[in-house]
């Protein structure tokens, strides 16, 4: 059955308007960087469940939202989740990446080490959910991959917006982050988010972004 029809209230903003914010959308959201140092300055747990229900917010297919966010500022379950990261990362670092990826990944300057596992007031993981169980039946997810890079995309900008840095982080495998939380086998790691202020010390890349002439191109030009 059709769900009920509900009034779709959307603010109409005049062209002059649309153009200052989308310019100053732009340039605060340009400046965003990922932060590798961070300070151990607490971030209240109101702010970081406004933040990750801004990302649930996001459209999904059949609004099945088919991810779970677990929060974690507890320091023993930071301190396991970067024990297993970094074992993990040895690995890559040492024989699992090939010659280009490392290549790749040499102007950022990283490495095994995680400490920002440990030093990010808060840690938040995201797990895809293919399907779920609801009432003894199986309710399959629709678009589970596309679905909830929208929702972490919106969560990081949410982040930025209030005022919060982050780095996408993901540690491959990431079972250890499923069994350390104790996440059900039908929730797969998607991603490991450490939230909180850059430390005073904090520096990032000079490195060159991709420029917007490389990523739009209108119609079918």
């Amino acid at each position: 059955m059709p769900a009920k029809k509900i009034a779709y209230t959307f603010p109409r903003r005049s062209e002059a308007e649309m153009q200052q914010r989308a310019a100053a959308l732009l340039e605060e959201m340009d400046a965003r960087r990922s932060c590798r140092n961070f300070s151990e300055e607490p971030v209240s747990r109101d702010v970081i469940e406004k933040v990750i229900a801004i990302g649930h917010s996001a459209p999904s297919g059949a609004n099945r939202k088919p991810w779970r966010f677990v929060a974690v500022d507890d320091p023993a379950l930071k301190s396991k989740i970067r024990f297993a990261a970094e074992a993990e990362e040895r690995e890559n670092y040492s024989r699992r990446f090939p010659p280009d990826w490392l290549e790749a990944l040499e102007p950022l300057g990283t490495d095994a080490d995680k400490p920002y596992l440990e030093m990010a007031p808060w840690l938040v993981v995201l797990f895809r959910i293919d399907w779920e169980e609801v009432e003894g039946k199986r309710v399959q997810s629709y678009y589970p991959a596309e679905s909830i890079g929208i929702a972490a995309g919106m969560f990081l900008m949410a982040c930025h917006q209030v005022g919060l840095a982050t780095l996408t982080h993901t540690p491959s495998p990431m079972k250890f982050l499923r069994d350390i939380l104790g996440r059900p086998d039908n929730e797969k790691p998607y991603l490991l988010v450490p939230v909180g202020f850059p430390a005073p010390d904090c520096t990032v890349p000079e490195i060159p972004k991709k420029p917007l002439t490389a990523a739009l191109k209108w119609n079918a030009e």
